[in-house]
């Protein structure tokens, strides 16, 4: 059946993992992360931090000597989210007031000091390019002091820190190759919480990328804010580029040479990436992708609006047509691309022409899927500060479900069009419905359902026939 999360909102409503414990380490982490896919490679990062000074992560709230929450702030949903879990955990401090709690990420940097000193919901609060400090914030609350760093850096990309992996399956992980964000949209709070671009060391991304194949890993996701940004001339971040060399401008380093230089050296890897901007968004991406089969053939490229208009209000930085432009060419070079989106309706002087625009745009690119939401105000934003949130809820809700109903549309049409061929798909875990069946991805990123057959596991690839589909799934089985 269809996942309807999946065509309404990519955050991540409170995920907690346990990775491999480490012998000798007596306390323990609950880790529980919101929102985007950064946001979980994150929390991998803390765990592999505190893992140093004898911490193992549980999945078990009610044993957990610390909480730690890794919070969104990109969506008003994420936050109120938040607070209530915090306000559990309050009460649970009253039996175990040796327990901490600390937020983590976005919501920590922007809502600092009502969180620790107004609310007195939690211990500490550390921002996204401040967790190697968690070692000394932490000594700080044992001294009954409340922590914080949310200090935002230049240089921070956590390159040497090799993450505790939380994936329960072991098939796919995320490495984190920019941080930041330089874009600037109006209704994003992204770079005022996560701060400037910069790119990661490409070595030590090949290094991981290396190290994952190693142990067993078969998928690997290229992670940043703005993936297609990545630069690396030797200085590393983006904004550092115009003070290089000639010399280093020259063999400086893009997304898609990083994006060959891994899949060269892990050739029977998968390797997808996420997310990308169309501004940014080089050619020689999508020809790499037809240039080396185990790039994945599917780009998440959000649009947010159709219409011209909005995108000038959005500073979205790129037109509808130049987005149409790219898809089109994209397609060209790689016949068998998918595409998903991200698409905001009642953003600040929407019109009814310029939701059909986004309608009409969404025909035309034809989206495998989607995450879709309706605008809310962003405390600290360009349009927080400077346009009014005047579109009224009901029409807010009117469009978001017409944007809804026609993206399911367009995934089963897109469905369809797999049905009747094999596809490779990387096992990497049961159907929920039927745990004589094996879930897993083909290459243009959909779910495919299959019956187990004797002798798989999990991280195998096999090649099945696709015989029908739902709006979102395939449903295949292996041929004789």
């Amino acid at each position: 059946m269809l996942q309807e999360k999946k065509y309404i909102d990519e955050t991540r409503q409170g995920e907690a993992y346990a990775g491999k414990e480490i012998k000798g380490n007596t306390k323990k982490l609950f880790l529980e992360s919101y929102g985007c896919q950064m946001n979980f490679s994150d929390s991998e990062i803390v765990a592999s931090i505190l893992s140093d000074i004898g911490y193992n992560t549980t999945t078990k709230v009610e044993e957990a000597d610390l909480i730690l929450l890794n919070t969104c702030s990109v969506r008003e949903k994420a936050e109120q989210t938040v607070r209530m879990r915090l306000s559990q955990f309050k009460k649970q401090k009253e039996y175990n007031p040796s327990l901490t709690v600390g937020v983590l990420g976005c919501m920590a940097e922007r809502l600092k000091t009502k969180l620790l000193e107004e609310e007195q919901l939690v211990d500490l609060v550390v921002g996204p390019d401040a967790y190697r400090d968690l070692p000394n914030l932490l000594r700080e609350t044992q001294e009954g002091r409340d922590a914080i760093n949310v200090m935002l850096s230049k240089e921070e990309t956590y390159a040497d820190i090799s993450p505790v992996r939380l994936s329960g399956s072991g098939v796919t992980a995320f490495v984190t190759i920019t941080r930041g964000c330089d874009n600037m949209c109006t209704f994003c709070i992204v770079p005022f919480t996560r701060g400037r671009e910069r790119s990661r060391d490409p070595h030590s991304i090949i290094k991981e990328c290396q190290e994952l194949w190693n142990n067993g890993y078969k998928e690997v996701t290229l992670l940043g804010q703005n993936v297609d940004s990545y630069l690396w001339y030797g200085g590393g971040a983006k904004k550092d580029f115009t003070k290089a060399s000639p010399m280093q401008q020259a063999t400086a380093l893009h997304f898609a040479h990083l994006l060959e230089m891994v899949a060269q050296a892990v050739p029977q890897m998968r390797i997808r990436f996420a997310t990308s901007n169309p501004q940014d968004m080089s050619i020689d991406v999508f020809k790499m992708m037809a240039k080396y089969p185990n790039i994945c053939r599917y780009v998440h490229l959000p649009i947010q609006s159709g219409s011209d208009a909005m995108l000038r209000a959005m500073n979205r930085q790129h037109t509808r047509q130049q987005y149409l432009d790219l898809i089109k060419e994209a397609k060209l070079i790689v016949p068998d691309i998918a595409f998903s989106q991200d698409i905001m309706v009642g953003f600040s002087g929407e019109t009814e022409a310029d939701h059909q625009d986004t309608l009409s745009l969404m025909k035309e690119v034809e989206y495998d899927y989607g995450y879709m939401f309706a605008y809310s105000e962003r405390p600290g934003t360009p349009a927080h500060k400077k346009m009014p949130d005047n579109i009224p809820d009901e029409v807010k809700k009117r469009r978001l479900q017409e944007v809804i109903d026609l993206q399911g549309e367009l995934s089963s049409a897109r469905m369809k069009t797999y049905v009747g061929k094999y596809h490779e798909v990387l096992i990497d875990g049961e159907s929920k419905k039927n745990k004589n069946q094996w879930k897993g991805r083909n290459s243009q990123n959909v779910v495919v359902v299959f019956d187990k057959k004797q002798g798989e596991k999990l991280g195998d690839f096999v090649t099945v026939f696709a015989y029908d589909s739902t709006r979102g799934t395939l449903l295949a089985r292996h041929e004789a």
